[in-house]
C-alpha cells in the first residue's frame, strides 16, 4: 500500500498571486464583455466610459499583480521561481514525451512543482495574460486618457487652444482631428492585439481549469486543494524532489 507523504510546496504569495489573477481575469472579462457588446445592450457614452473606467482599474490591479509575480519569480520558493514555471533545460523534451505516453497510460509520475505539461501551460498563460496587460496599458491611455500613457496622448491630440488636462473621451470637439486619426491607427493593432488575445486567454482558461481537473484524476497529488492550503499529497517519490 502507497503512503502518502505531505510536502509544501506553493508559498503564501505564489497562492495570493493564482487567486487574485483569477479574479482579475473574471472582472475583466466579464466588463469587457459588456463594453464589447455596448451597443446591443443599449449602454450609453456615460456609461461606456465608466465601464471602461472599471475595466481600467481592474486592469492596474492585474499588471501590478503580474509584475509581483515576475518579482517572486526570483524570490520565491524553489516551486515559484522560473526553472520551474518555465519549459526547457536540459532532457525537457524527453521528460515531457516519457510524461504524456505515462499519463495516457494512466501511470504518470507525481510531481511537487508543475509537471512538463504544465510548465507549457503555465508558460502560455502567463504570455497571454503579459500581452492582455501591456495591450490594456496603451488602451487605456488612447481610450480615456489614463496613466501611463494617458497624458501623453492627451497632449498629442488636444486641439489648439484646448488645454490637454481637460480633454474627455468621445468629445471629438476637444481633439485636433489629424493628430487624432493618426494616433488611433497607431492604437488598432493593440486593440486587435487585444480582442484576440481576450478569446485566446477564455479559451486557455477553460483548458487550463479541464486540464488540472484531469491531472488530479490521473496523476493525484492534490493539486486543486494545494492552491489553497500550500501543501500536496503524494503517494510516491516526487520525480522532481
Amino acid at each position: 500500500m502507497d503512503t502518502i507523504k505531505s510536502y509544501r510546496v506553493w508559498d503564501g504569495p505564489t497562492r495570493w498571486f493564482h487567486w487574485i489573477n483569477v479574479v482579475c481575469v473574471i472582472g475583466l472579462m466579464g466588463v469587457g464583455l459588456v463594453i464589447l457588446n455596448g451597443g446591443a445592450l443599449g449602454v450609453s457614452t456615460p456609461g461606456k466610459v465608466a465601464l471602461k473606467t472599471l475595466h481600467v482599474w481592474l486592469g492596474y490591479g492585474f499588471a501590478l499583480n503580474i509584475v509581483w509575480r515576475i518579482l517572486w519569480a526570483f524570490l520565491g520558493n524553489p516551486y515559484a521561481r522560473w526553472r520551474q514555471m518555465l519549459p526547457g533545460g536540459p532532457g525537457f523534451l524527453h521528460s515531457v514525451r516519457s510524461y504524456t505516453a505515462a499519463f495516457i497510460a494512466g501511470h504518470p509520475d507525481q510531481y511537487l512543482g508543475h509537471n512538463p505539461l504544465g510548465r507549457v501551460g503555465v508558460s502560455i498563460l502567463f504570455l497571454l495574460i503579459m500581452i492582455q496587460a501591456v495591450t490594456g496599458l496603451v488602451l487605456a491611455g488612447t481610450d480615456i486618457f489614463y496613466p501611463p500613457f494617458g497624458n501623453w496622448v492627451a497632449h498629442s491630440i488636444a486641439a489648439p487652444g484646448v488645454d490637454p488636462t481637460t480633454l474627455q473621451p468621445y468629445s471629438p470637439d476637444m481633439y485636433n482631428k489629424a493628430a487624432y486619426d493618426s494616433m488611433r491607427a497607431v492604437r488598432k493593432p493593440f486593440a486587435l492585439t487585444h480582442l484576440y488575445a481576450f478569446y485566446v486567454l477564455a479559451v486557455a482558461a477553460v483548458l487550463h481549469i479541464a486540464a488540472v481537473v484531469l491531472t488530479e484524476l490521473r496523476e493525484g497529488g492534490s493539486i486543486i486543494s494545494a492552491m489553497f492550503t500550500g501543501r500536496k499529497l503524494l503517494s510516491k517519490k516526487p520525480a522532481d524532489e
